[in-house]
């Protein structure tokens, strides 16, 4: 086993910075959330269980985010997207499992959407898909939606982000046009969805939302009545790896053909 660093030059200008452990596949890739970075608990832990169990495993931050260039304002879920998929075509050439944390949950979705068959299972912790539309415009009050309109950009701060960060009309624009539970999902991977009841950024009601558009049907969702937003307390960080290691179990029984019904 060992740790790589990884820089990608993109063809945006900025570089992206990752981390690579190698070992078996499918490799594990974690997706961080919105202004996070791959030194967040969750990315940690993970990278920890992924060394301890010889498993390959892929994280990197977005543009604007941790230790990669550009301009988080300059930034969009399509723009990290894309962050995403250059990272995996780039560092990744086998199978994969994702796992997507708050708005790395959208973005999991997107890339699974976008590469097909080379990603094999799916897991969400507090997924926060079409998050713009359903959670930022909801807690806009009236003068902060007049003042983006009029001057294209307004600070906001919260809970978790006591500092605050700028919102663009640019942002919002972007995030209505990668929203993606308007119709079905075509994906029919395995899918394990964990979400907590107190969780003060993303409704628990999103997470149903999600697995009902959803093709797959095998889907599990995860409710934890006393989980906020992080789900970071060691019992949960257990719970993680626990759900991914049957996640990752299934996925090599459907390959092995040796599934059952």
């Amino acid at each position: 086993m060992n740790r790589n660093e990884l820089i990608l030059d993109t063809c945006r200008g900025y570089s992206l910075v990752a981390r690579k452990i190698e070992g078996k596949d499918p490799c594990v890739i974690f997706l961080g959330g919105f202004r996070s970075d791959m030194e967040g608990t969750k990315a940690q832990y993970l990278s920890d269980w992924c060394e301890k169990n010889g498993r390959s495993f892929l994280r990197f931050d977005y543009s604007g985010h941790g230790v990669s260039g550009g301009r988080f304002e300059e930034g969009s879920v399509g723009q990290w997207t894309q962050d995403a998929l250059d990272v995996i075509g780039e560092f990744c050439q086998g199978s994969c499992v994702l796992v997507g944390s708050s708005m790395g949950g959208w973005i999991m979705l997107r890339v699974a959407l976008a590469i097909g068959t080379r990603v094999q299972g799916l897991l969400g912790i507090a997924a926060a898909p079409d998050f713009t539309r359903d959670l930022i415009s909801r807690d806009l009050s009236a003068d902060q939606q007049a003042q983006l309109a009029r001057e294209g950009e307004i600070r906001l701060t919260s809970e978790y982000d006591p500092d605050g960060y700028i919102l663009t009309q640019r942002f919002m624009e972007d995030g209505e046009a990668c929203c993606l539970l308007d119709a079905p999902l075509e994906l029919a991977v395995p899918v394990r969805l964990l979400q907590g009841c107190k969780d003060s950024e993303v409704p628990w009601q999103t997470v149903l939302r999600l697995s009902e558009r959803l093709k797959a049907t095998d889907v599990r969702v995860q409710l934890l009545k006393d989980g906020g937003h992080r789900l970071s307390r060691p019992e949960q960080l257990a719970l993680m790896s626990d759900t991914l290691t049957e996640l990752i179990h299934t996925v090599e029984s459907v390959s092995a053909g040796t599934a059952t019904v």
